[in-house]
């Protein structure tokens, strides 16, 4: 964890993600990364010389109408001291039941994020920190050059106008390997995802693909981030505003 509190430290320092005063809401999945981020942050708070104050905030898209058991995902939030809020949706009956979605993801993304941010303001924060990481800024790149055509990838730090939000991504250095040990070290609660889709999707075929692409060009990823640092797309190395 302590290798984890210094990468996003960094991403703190570069993208100033963390101003003193700051409420920040903490999107949870229920997935490895949120939990590391949700611990890491409320771990920091003895040391940032900034002050902020954290809230949990989860939204249950209650696939085949199930309710997902959270419970050992509130009683950390009990341990570290941190409120948390479970708002349980329809997600998964209007994107697979009603809609039958054939690109699900993108869509359940969006509607998720939606409420995350209403979530968020109903606790007057103005942040909404979410467990994008290293990996995560790699694969967007290339799925957005496959898939749209495009060259892009999500900011560290965008302001959503509408909503008077920000939303940042703390983890943007930290690599996937790194947060599944810590999370496994730590016996964080993972809540196993039951979307039908989980392990199928176009985000899993990129990783193999740059999986792959790695043995024959070393370093890609690296390689790939750093190119989004210096060309500063979509706001890697500035903030960008989202109307």
């Amino acid at each position: 964890m302590q290798q984890i509190m210094s990468q996003i430290r960094a991403a703190v320092d570069s993208y100033q993600l963390i101003e003193s005063g700051d409420r920040i809401a903490v999107g949870i999945s229920g997935g490895k990364d949120s939990l590391v981020l949700l611990c890491a942050l409320a771990n920091m708070r003895r040391f940032l010389p900034m002050k902020y104050d954290l809230v949990a905030v989860t939204v249950d898209p209650c696939f085949d109408n199930v309710q997902t058991d959270f419970s050992q995902v509130e009683e950390l939030c009990r341990r570290l001291q941190i409120k948390y809020e479970i708002r349980r949706s329809q997600l998964g009956n209007i994107i697979f039941e009603e809609r039958k979605e054939s690109n699900p993801c993108s869509l359940c993304a969006r509607m998720r994020r939606g409420i995350l941010h209403d979530m968020s303001k109903k606790h007057n924060c103005n942040k909404l920190a979410l467990g994008h990481h290293f990996d995560d800024a790699v694969q967007t790149f290339f799925m957005n050059l496959f898939y749209g055509g495009k060259i892009g990838c999500f900011s560290p730090m965008s302001y959503l106008s509408r909503k008077d939000l920000y939303l940042i991504r703390p983890m943007v250095f930290c690599e996937e390997s790194k947060i599944k040990s810590a999370a496994q070290r730590y016996r964080l609660p993972v809540v196993k995802s039951e979307c039908p889709v989980d392990g199928h999707t176009c985000r899993q075929s990129t990783q193999e693909l740059i999986k792959n692409l790695e043995k024959q060009f070393p370093d890609l990823r690296r390689k790939v981030m750093g190119a989004l640092q210096r060309a500063e797309i979509d706001g890697w190395g500035k903030q960008i505003t989202i109307e």
